[in-house]
This record gives structure tokens, sequence and C-alpha cells, in this order.
């Protein structure tokens, strides 16, 4: 009997976050073989798929965002024997598996990086953004990092600044470098040939940038579905206009379509924080040639309350025509829904989970959603969240 490629329609996808799911070995960290072990649980709740936030090689100092190299695991999450056991055993139980892929940036402590770093010169010198200063000393542009401050880092090797959207430990991928594309690709590849059922693509709309590096505008209000729409992150005081979201990332979600079309029956969902959400919802998951489905931020927002459901879905059904949604009201970047929402009884976290259900379209589930967790409260000098650091104590 024939599979059903479009089983992604209306998935119940559950995501796994392996550090703190289950501890297999008695380290103090989730792994692997932990997810393995809690498989038979994870099937009791009749979802159909499971994302696992990275596991990859990583110093970790985003906690795995920031990949040091795309076809290992790192050690403290086991092997890649361990993970293929995963992928076995989960098929066994009928459980699709989708991973985390972090295209747009690596760990500075990717070999990647470390040569294109060393000279201007070398055979991988574009394969990260490069800019010269200016004339005074200063970043090239005004470009803003997601973890606040300026989106640029001064090198002493090459004497020029180089781009980070996210942490200075995390420089992007120079995606106007063919061979970078190429090799992103092939690393997809490598995970699909080990058997993965599809990608939750983070931070997708962040691939490209503007070539000419001009200065973002001012924005005149926060917009749904951004970024750091809270006061303490100067991040949400730009349009990025030029910083990412450019239409060059069209063509790339094309070739990276083209290459999952030639495995039947696997997916993608990306995750798109941009002032214009649900627009570039729409454009990147229109035509059946880009993405499978895709969230934004609007549902991970502290905004709750019958009437902003109702605008939210009503705007993303309006805009997305032939796309299709993923929703989802709770991940490891926002704080749990109990607390967030402010529910204060089961019945109302049950008819949170009911409305996300129901909604046209597929769904993402934080682990521990369905146990109605609260967010754990942590003092200052228990924070490694290197976000919950700097923006501490607003956020």
């Amino acid at each position: 009997m024939m599979k059903n490629p479009d089983w992604w329609r209306g998935a119940v996808i559950y995501q796994v976050y392996p550090r703190s799911f289950y501890d297999s070995n008695g380290d103090g960290i989730g792994d692997l073989p932990g997810v393995t072990a809690k498989l038979d649980y994870i099937a009791s709740l009749n979802v159909d798929a499971i994302w696992l936030s990275p596991f990859f090689t990583s110093p970790m100092k985003d906690f795995g965002y920031d990949v040091s190299d795309y076809r290992g695991v790192d050690p403290i999450f086991g092997t890649i024997e361990d993970f293929d056991e995963l992928i076995a055993e989960a098929h066994k139980r009928d459980l699709k598996i989708m991973i985390d892929q972090v295209l747009s940036h690596s760990s500075d402590q990717h070999r990647w990086f470390a040569e294109s770093r060393a000279s201007r010169d070398n055979p991988k010198a574009d394969w990260y953004v490069w800019a010269d200063p200016n004339a005074d000393g200063t970043p090239p542009n005004n470009w803003l990092s997601v973890f606040g401050g300026s989106a640029w880092a001064w090198d002493s090797r090459r004497k020029q600044y180089y781009l980070h959207n996210f942490l200075t430990s995390q420089p992007d991928l120079n995606f106007h470098c063919p061979d970078v594309v190429e090799q992103v690709l092939s690393d997809v590849k490598f995970w699909l040939d080990r058997g993965v059922d599809g990608f939750r693509l983070d931070a997708i709309n962040f691939c490209f940038h503007d070539p000419e590096l001009r200065d973002n505008p001012p924005s005149n209000a926060v917009a749904e579905g951004s970024i750091g729409v809270r006061k303490e992150n100067p991040y949400a005081y730009q349009f990025h206009k030029y910083d990412k979201t450019r239409p060059e990332n069209l063509a790339f979600l094309q070739r990276l379509r083209a290459l999952l079309d030639q495995y039947p029956g696997t997916t993608t969902v990306g995750e798109i924080g941009d002032d214009n959400s649900l627009q570039t919802m729409a454009e990147y998951t229109s035509g059946g040639d880009k993405l499978h489905m895709a969230y934004s931020f609007d549902l991970l927002t502290e905004q709750h309350g019958a009437d902003f459901f109702h605008k939210t879905v009503d705007s993303i059904e309006k805009k997305l025509t032939d796309g299709w949604p993923c929703w989802a009201i709770g991940n490891h970047d926002v704080s749990r829904v109990a607390t967030r929402w402010q529910a204060r009884s089961p019945q109302q976290l049950k008819a949170y989970m009911a409305m996300l259900l129901t909604l046209r379209g597929s769904v993402c589930i934080y682990q521990g959603e369905e146990l109605g967790l609260t967010e754990a409260e942590l003092e200052y000098k228990d924070l490694v969240d290197p976000y919950g650091i700097n923006f501490w104590p607003e956020y």
C-alpha cells in the first residue's frame, strides 16, 4: 500500500528539544537515545511527526543553533548510529522525523569560517558576508542583530567586518556565493539519504542579504509577526528591508523544494520572522514549488484572546490563498502558553489546544504543552540563554 506523500497536510508535529527532553545516561543532558526511549509515549499522543531541535556538532553558544559540523552529531547527544536507530524506531511506530536545519549561518568554529577569515583570497574567502569599514572605522551600515547591537563584528585577521544576524559567534553564510548554495543543498541531501522525513527550517528568510549593503529604514510601527517586538530590543525599530527576506531567497527555496521532490513524502516547515510575516508566508508557500508550509511569530506573542485569534487567523487565511499554514502557539523561543497567556485553569488550556488543533493547516506542539506546564522562573545567575541574558530583566 502506498504511503500518503501529503501526510504533512493537517499533521500534528511534536517538537522535541533533545537537551531537556530525556537523559538516558545520567549526565544531566537529554540525548537522542533518550528520545528513542520515549517514542512509545510520543506515539501515544497520536501525533504524526517529531521535530528534533538541533543535535549537530556545536560549541553550544546558542544551544545547537550554532552549527560547527552540519553532518555530525554532537557527542553530548550521542552518535550518528543513535540517530539512525531513532529514525528506524520512529518509523516502526509510524512517526515521521523532521530535523532542524540552520541554513543561514554557522558557528564561528566551523572549519569553513576558520578558512574564510584567514585571508581575503582563500577558496572560502567569499563563503561569509565580509565588508570593509566606513572611513571612520564604523560598520558598513546600520543593520542590527536580533540579539542586540550591531549585526557587524570586526575581524582583525581580514581587517573587515562580518555579518551576524544573531550572535557574534554565528557568522552569516553568503548565499550569493554559488559554492555555498551547493554545499548547503548537499548537506540537506545527506540527511535525506539517512531517511529523515522533513525539515524545520530555522530563520529561513535570513539566507540572502542586499549585496549593496543599503541601510535599513526606520520602522514607523511594530508589525505583527516581527522579531523583537518588545521595546527592550532595538531590532524592532528598523524596517528590515535589506538584511533579510530578499527576493533571491525565492529562487533558493525552489531549488531546495526540487531536491525534496526527489524524495517523495518529505516536507518542510519554515520559520518566518519578518516585518510582513503573513505576506512572506504567502510568498514562500505559494505555487507548490517552494516551502510546503510555514509559521510565523503571530501566535507566539503575549497577545491573546478571541478578537486577536480571529484577526490573526482571518489575516493568514486571506493572505495564504494556495499556501498551507502551520500553526504554533509555543516553542523553545517563547515562554510556556500557560504562563504567556495567563491560563487560570486546565479548562482554559484545553480550550487553547482545541483551538490550535481545529485550525485549517498543520500544527507544531512543543514538548510539555500536552501537560499544561508553566514557565520556570530562573534567577539571573542561573540564566544561560544569550537572548535572555542580553535583555534581562525585561525579557
